[in-house]
């Protein structure tokens, strides 16, 4: 149980060195503004190449993916159907909501945790996939159609999104798995050099803006960040749970995987998006601090009941 602690031991210092980096200053004002670009535009494109390049596509696309996008699509539904009928959020908030309810921090968290919880840091890779395939290109699509100027076309929207660089690197590193292609050392170096600091400059950065904030503190937020907790904690590992079970008749041992892989906390790419979109942030940063935080009993239960 002390290798399970290792992954959150190791996410919670990153985030710390970052909240004492913005109490000094020690950056400036710009830090956080600076460093989400640096993050969205060249390291996580870099680390999800790496990651979907090195991944078996036997394992992409094994029967954990449907059942995995499944216990995702209707938390996302759920969240939005509240936020966008009843309360009537806007849509760019509405999104990045929706992702910080049903999007799992499946690599800096899942990769790991995977590894010490079940074996083999090979697990998270189909929801990776599912994420930056399906969930990122539309969300993105979205924010960028949001945040757009009301005069550009709905071509400049798709060409945007198509030149996004965490949807290039996502694509080429799926294709390179699926086409089995064998990048040489010359290649993959660099690229997994600049993917190793996509992590810590990540985190770093979601610590920066912990500093003069407070969980829970944005009026007018609260019950949206609320929401996207109890979904992302409760609900999205107990869909996950009912899928495996009853509808695919996965293994035990795969029902165990879906369920973990579903009560990963939220995503850090989402407080990323929201940086890089100005949309949401205060939600989808206390979301990731709440389900970071909540996860660990919720994983502990679920390898209790079903490992």
């Amino acid at each position: 149980m002390l290798d399970t602690l290792t992954g959150f031991a190791v996410v919670g210092l990153a985030i710390a060195v970052g909240y004492v980096i913005g109490r000094i200053d020690l950056l400036g004002p710009h830090a956080r503004h600076v460093l989400g670009r640096l993050t969205f535009f060249v390291l996580s494109p870099f680390l999800l190449f790496t990651v979907l390049a090195q991944a078996d596509a036997k394992v992409l696309f094994s029967s954990l993916l449907p059942v995995s996008a499944i216990a995702a699509a209707v938390v996302i539904a759920a969240y939005a159907l509240v936020a966008r009928v009843f309360w009537k959020r806007d849509v760019g908030e509405t999104v990045i909501g929706a992702l910080s309810a049903g999007q799992v921090n499946s690599n800096n968290i899942g990769i790991p945790l995977s590894l010490y919880l079940l074996g083999s840091a090979a697990y998270p890779a189909p929801v990776i996939l599912m994420q930056l395939l399906v969930f990122t290109p539309i969300s993105l699509t979205i924010l960028d159609a949001v945040t757009a100027a009301r005069k550009s076309s709905v071509w400049r929207t798709m060409a945007r999104t198509a030149t996004n660089p965490i949807i290039l690197g996502s694509a080429l590193g799926t294709l390179v798995s699926v086409l089995g292609i064998d990048l040489p050392p010359i290649v993959m170096e660099p690229a997994v050099l600049l993917a190793n600091a996509c992590v810590p400059v990540l985190l770093v950065s979601y610590g920066i803006s912990l500093f003069g904030q407070r969980v829970l503190g944005t009026s007018g937020q609260r019950r949206d960040v609320l929401l996207a907790s109890s979904l992302k904690l409760l609900v999205m590992p107990v869909i996950a749970w009912l899928v495996a079970q009853f509808l695919f008749g996965l293994s035990a041992h795969e029902v165990l995987i879906v369920v973990v892989l579903a009560a990963l906390p939220t995503a850090q790419n989402v407080f990323n998006y929201s940086q890089r979109y100005d949309i949401g942030e205060a939600i989808s940063r206390d979301t990731v601090f709440i389900t970071t935080i909540g996860c660990v009993p919720v994983l502990l239960v679920a390898t209790l009941l079903l490992g």
